[in-house]
């Protein structure tokens, strides 16, 4: 399993529980991350292995979930169980994801200096072998880089208009959603030029 679905300690023995129930529900666990405050909170993403999750669907693996972890207990404060999609702008965890979302803006992180940097912004242009491919810009030019997979600490990505229209699209092509919903929505792309 890979850190960037599980970071923590607590996150990886989580999930070692609770991967096998959503996977029996026929869904992949996309993250997991168990977050301290006034309560924890134990947040799962999760999605069918073809992408997409509907709220009910969130609620069965929700219902799943509690069941192994009050047997388990592996958590020893109260917390809320959340359950949820990855959503639109969602962290990029399997290697597989990054070929899924080609051509796609994101922002990825290592956890080690690659060339005097951590943060890469660009466009995804899939994967080989074990490595992320990223077209980045590099003093003025656009270059493809790979990272490879073990050295990246977090991955997203971007919201964009492109992404939303398309995420629309699929919803839309599988009668899922009315395209009206998401007219308020604001992208990094409209902030952007808001400010100018």
């Amino acid at each position: 399993m890979s850190d960037l679905i599980a970071k923590a300690a607590i996150d990886r023995r989580l999930a070692e529980i609770v991967q096998p129930v959503i996977e029996d529900l026929g869904f992949e666990l996309v993250r997991i991350r168990l977050m301290s405050g006034k309560t924890s909170t134990l947040q799962i993403m999760a999605e069918r292995p073809e992408g997409g999750i509907e709220v009910d669907e969130c609620a069965t693996i929700s219902t799943a979930v509690s069941a192994i972890l009050d047997v388990e207990d592996p958590i020893a404060d109260n917390y809320t169980l959340e359950v949820s999609s990855p959503g639109i702008d969602r962290p990029l965890t399997r290697l597989k994801d990054f070929d899924t979302f080609e051509g796609y803006e994101a922002k990825i992180e290592t956890s080690e200096l690659i060339d005097g940097r951590k943060r890469f912004k660009g466009i995804l242009k899939g994967t080989e072998d074990d490595e992320v491919l990223i077209e980045i810009e590099n003093n003025g030019e656009d270059v493809i880089i790979g990272l490879k997979f073990d050295w990246l600490s977090d991955a997203k990505l971007v919201l964009t208009d492109e992404l939303i229209n398309e995420m629309l699209r699929q919803r839309k092509a599988a009668g899922i959603v009315d395209e009206d919903q998401f007219d308020d929505i604001e992208t990094d792309e409209d902030t952007a030029s808001e400010e100018e």
